[in-house]
C-alpha cells in the first residue's frame, strides 16, 4: 500500500511540475527567453481562483478564467515590454523579472501578505489499487495528461503549430518563407502566459495562495525547461525523473531536501550532460 502512494506520489507531482512547465517551455521554444514573469503569471492564476471562489461561484469555473486572463494580461505584456526586446535577449529576461517584481507589490498592496485558501472543486480520497488517495491529485493528473496532448496535437496537426515549429528551428528561414515570427511570438507568449495561470488557479486547492506563491514554482519550472530543451516529451521525462527523485527524498528523507532536489540534480545533470534529457 505504501509502495502505491509512492507511485502515486511520484505521477502527480510529475503531472504539476509539468502543467507548471508547460508554458515556460513553449515561450522558451519560440523567443529564446525564458520569461521570469512565469511566476507572476502563476500568483495572478493563483488570486483569480481566489476571487472567483470568493465571489461564490463554481471551484470548476477558476481554471478557464484564470486562463482567459492570463492569456489578455499576456498579450498586453508580450506588445507593450516584451516585443521592444526582442533584439536584446537580455534586457527581454530583466524586463520580465522586474515585471514579476512589480506584480509581486501589486498584489499585496491589493490582498495583503497574509496566505488565503481556496475551496477545493472536490474533496477526499478514492480507492486506488488498495490504496486510499486523493481525489485531487489524480484529476490535476488526468488534467495534465490531457494539456499535454492537447498542446502535441496543436503543434502537430495545425497551421499555427506548424508556424512556431518553423521558427523554433530556424527563424530567418521562416520569415524569408513568409511566416510572421511577430505574430507567432505573439500567439505563443499569450498562450505561455494562459497555461502559468491556469496551473497558479489548478494549484490553489492544494496549496495556499500568497504573493510570492509563484518564485519557487518558477525556479523549479525553469531547471526542467533547462533540461528539457524545446521537446514536450523531454519535459515530461524530466518532470517524472527529477519529480520522483523530489518524492522519494521527501518521503524518505528531509522534506527541505527534497525543496532543493530538482534544481541541484538538474545542474549535476547539465554539467555532465549540457542537452539534459532532450536529443542531441
Amino acid at each position: 500500500m505504501r509502495v502505491i502512494n509512492l507511485l502515486l506520489d511520484i505521477l502527480t507531482t510529475a503531472g504539476i511540475l509539468f502543467i507548471v512547465s508547460i508554458g515556460l517551455l513553449i515561450v522558451f521554444g519560440v523567443q529564446k527567453i525564458i520569461n521570469f514573469a512565469h511566476g507572476a503569471f502563476l500568483t495572478i492564476g493563483g488570486y483569480v481562483a481566489l476571487l472567483v471562489t470568493g465571489a461564490h461561484f463554481s471551484p470548476w469555473l477558476a481554471p478557464p478564467v484564470a486562463l482567459l486572463a492570463g492569456a489578455l494580461i499576456g498579450a498586453i505584456v508580450e506588445r507593450v515590454i516584451v516585443r521592444p526586446l526582442y533584439n536584446r535577449p537580455l534586457d527581454a529576461i530583466l524586463a520580465t523579472w522586474g515585471l514579476s517584481i512589480v506584480v509581486v507589490q501589486l498584489i499585496t498592496i491589493g490582498f495583503g501578505r497574509g496566505v488565503q485558501f481556496v475551496t477545493s472543486p472536490v474533496s477526499g480520497a478514492i480507492h486506488v489499487f488498495g490504496a486510499d488517495y486523493s481525489l485531487y491529485r489524480l484529476i490535476f493528473l488526468g488534467i495534465a495528461i490531457v494539456l499535454g496532448l492537447a498542446v502535441g496535437l496543436l503543434l502537430r496537426s495545425t497551421r499555427l503549430g506548424l508556424v512556431a515549429r518553423a521558427v523554433i528551428l530556424n527563424e530567418n528561414l521562416a520569415r524569408s518563407l513568409g511566416i510572421d515570427s511577430d505574430l507567432v511570438r505573439f500567439m505563443t507568449f499569450v498562450v505561455g502566459a494562459g497555461l502559468a495561470s491556469l496551473a497558479g488557479a489548478l494549484l490553489t486547492p492544494l496549496l495556499s495562495v500568497d504573493p510570492t506563491m509563484g518564485v519557487t514554482w518558477l525556479l523549479n519550472a525553469f531547471m526542467l525547461v533547462m533540461v528539457s530543451g524545446t521537446s514536450l516529451i523531454s519535459l515530461m521525462l524530466a518532470c517524472v525523473v527529477l519529480g520522483g527523485a523530489q518524492v522519494v527524498i521527501s518521503t524518505f528523507g528531509n522534506p527541505v531536501l527534497g525543496g532543493l532536489t530538482i534544481v541541484v540534480l538538474a545542474a549535476i545533470l547539465l554539467r555532465l550532460r549540457p542537452t539534459g534529457f532532450a536529443r542531441a
